[in-house]
């Protein structure tokens, strides 16, 4: 099972178990983060697509690090001018491990769960 989530403007294949570097959400370490814009579902043969959000579903998850990414040269340059201009980035971002992902029917059944241990 995976799901497709929005966050930062762009979109990120997310599965349960498994880490995934989003733009900066400026959380503290270990802080717990859900992400309630899910474009997509997919559970085996079975898939939910939002237009433009699957309604009541989510995605939760805890924040590992935040950290910066390998620095890019930007080098501009123009020719017999003798202008040049070298510059270096380093994006930031926060690695979020997915916990879980909750849509309303996993939701009915953990519930029903709880309800038939009692």
């Amino acid at each position: 099972m995976y799901a497709i989530v929005e966050t930062g403007g762009k979109q990120y294949q997310v599965e349960e178990g498994r880490y995934v570097d989003v733009e900066l959400l400026g959380e503290d370490q270990d802080a717990k983060v859900v992400f309630d814009k899910v474009v997509m579902i997919v559970n085996g043969k079975k898939s939910k697509v939002g237009q433009p959000y699957v309604a009541n579903a989510k995605v939760e998850g805890t924040v590992v690090k935040n950290d910066r990414a390998k620095k890019i040269i930007v080098f501009k340059q123009r020719p017999k001018k003798g202008y040049r201009k070298k510059q270096g980035h380093r994006q930031g971002f926060t690695r979020v491990m997915i916990n879980k992902i909750r849509t309303t029917a996993s939701k009915a059944k953990a519930e029903g769960a709880a309800e038939v241990n009692e």
